[in-house]
Formats: C-alpha cells, sequence, structure tokens
C-alpha cells in the first residue's frame, strides 16, 4: 500500500485553511493519502464511504466526519456525491491563551477519528457542526471585510463543541491546574521573544528539573518547549514581516533568531515559504 503525502494549499497566506464544495459522480475509490492539515467533510447529498486505519463510517447527507492531522485516510462514493471539504492547519488557530487546549487534539494518546461517535450519537452537537462549517464556506466565498476573524472563531467554535461534548473522554482530560502552573512560562516566553531562551531559565520559574519540566510541558501542551518558542517566534515574525520595513536578517534579529539558516528552517516549517515568499504572497494578496 502506497500513501501519498497530499500538500494543501492555502488561498490566503495568513489563513492557515482551504474549504470547498464539490461533486463527484463515479463509483471508485480515492488513493490512500494523509495531510498535516484536520479536515472535516460534511455531505450534502449522496453517500460516501470514508475508511480512516482500520475503521471506515458511511456517510450520508446531513453526516460531518473528522480526520486527524496526519491520519491515513481515503473514500469511495458510489452515487452522485455533493460535499464541503474543510483542512486546516491547528496550530494556526491558537494563540498564547488558547494553546494548551492544543494538547486536546494533538493525538499523543487516541487518533482525533476516534471523536466521530460525537457526531453520531449527538444529533444537536452535529447539526451545530454542519452550521459552522457552512458559515465558513460562506465567509470565505464572499471573503467579506474581517472574514479571517470569522473564520477563525468558527473553527474555534467546532474545537468547542467537541471538547464539550465528548463524554467517553476520547480527547485526553485535563486539570486546569497544569494550565495555570505553566502560565509563568508561557508568559516569560512571550515577554522574551527576542532573546535566545534556556531551557534552564524557565525550569527555574516552573519550579521544576530540567527532566521533570521537559516532559511535563510536552504532556501540557502538546508541543516540546523548543517547538512552542520557535512556534512562537515564527508568529510575531509574521507579524513583523507585515508591519515593518526591515530586511529579512532584521527581522531574524528582532525575533532572537539571528542565525538565517536556522530562521528559513523554522519559518518554512510553518508557512511552506521563506520570509520573502510570505510577504510577496501577502502584497499580491492585500492588492486583489
Amino acid at each position: 500500500m502506497e500513501a501519498f503525502n497530499e500538500k494543501v494549499a492555502y488561498e490566503n497566506p495568513l489563513l492557515s485553511l482551504r474549504i470547498f464544495q464539490t461533486m463527484r459522480n463515479d463509483d471508485s475509490f480515492t488513493n490512500w493519502h494523509y495531510h498535516k492539515q484536520l479536515e472535516l467533510l460534511l455531505i450534502l447529498e449522496g453517500h460516501l464511504d470514508v475508511y480512516v486505519a482500520e475503521e471506515s463510517f458511511h456517510l450520508t447527507a446531513g453526516d460531518v466526519i473528522l480526520i486527524g492531522a496526519s491520519e491515513l485516510h481515503r473514500d469511495r462514493s458510489s452515487s452522485l456525491l455533493d460535499y464541503i471539504v474543510l483542512q486546516f492547519d491547528l496550530e494556526q488557530f491558537f494563540d498564547q491563551s488558547t494553546i494548551p487546549y492544543m494538547r486536546y487534539f494533538s493525538e499523543t494518546q487516541m487518533p482525533l477519528s476516534k471523536a466521530n461517535y460525537i457526531f453520531a450519537e449527538n444529533s444537536i452537537v452535529k447539526q451545530q457542526a454542519v452550521s459552522c462549517i457552512r458559515q465558513i464556506l460562506n465567509e470565505a466565498t464572499r471573503k467579506e471585510t474581517g472574514y479571517e476573524l470569522a473564520v477563525s472563531v468558527l473553527i474555534k467554535q467546532i474545537l468547542l463543541l467537541l471538547l464539550r461534548n465528548d463524554s467517553r473522554k476520547v480527547l485526553i482530560e485535563q486539570d486546569n491546574f497544569d494550565r495555570v502552573r505553566l502560565k509563568p512560562v508561557l508568559d516569560y516566553v512571550e515577554n522574551h521573544l527576542t532573546d535566545r531562551i534556556q531551557v534552564e531559565e524557565v525550569c527555574k520559574i516552573a519550579n521544576m528539573s530540567y527532566y521533570y519540566f521537559v516532559k511535563y510541558f510536552k504532556k501540557t501542551i502538546g508541543l516540546s518547549f523548543t517547538e512552542y518558542v520557535n512556534y512562537r517566534k515564527v508568529k510575531w515574525a509574521e507579524r513583523i514581516l507585515l508591519t515593518k520595513d526591515l530586511s529579512i536578517s532584521e527581522v531574524g534579529e528582532r525575533i532572537g533568531m539571528p542565525n538565517m539558516a536556522h530562521f528559513y528552517k523554522m519559518f518554512k516549517k510553518y508557512n511552506d515559504c521563506s520570509p520573502k515568499q510570505f510577504q510577496r504572497k501577502m502584497l499580491v494578496w492585500n492588492r486583489q
């Protein structure tokens, strides 16, 4: 079995999301594939069988299915099929105040497809998710002023629906104490993004040993401490690139990544393009 790594292209460089409505009229399987984005499928008309790892789901009009990041999947339509595809990069929809909740969706313990029982057993939640997906498609199609904000709110609303209606605790339960205990660390990172942040320093702030802190942070946040710091620095770099007239090297200096090779590598990891390409794409986008 060969699996294809699908590369999802975003229309808006600042909105890590793709949504579209499409139709199929054939009786065939798609190839096994995966992508780093979460995916939601909403069936408008017809039937679709979706295979995720060793599970299968039979969907009809009005049904929704969630497929986790990098989960191997394929599908088969057996009639005229009209459906909406929503794909988005989970990390891009979390900020400093909400990123601890990303752990619930990081799939460290169980694939997100296991949460599909929520839609199957709770028709109200399914209807609310359907409404959110339709609104996202409408916002992304019309592109009225502020639609990016609207889309971001709707994505978080879908995640909140899953989180609050997970009666089986498929999404890992976590005490508020964990997040409160790490708040001084997260605040320190935000206030020192221009610096080279040392793990040893934040261990003192958290009052933990190095090895305990590394494991605790990963368990609580869903990212390693280094990944989290790099992620926050890149997000700040994006803002600087769009609002300040600085060279790429100056931006790297500003976010505490003076090594250009490292800066480019980290930026490309989260944006699939270089800082300069990001600037150009946004310039073209803003002129449209």
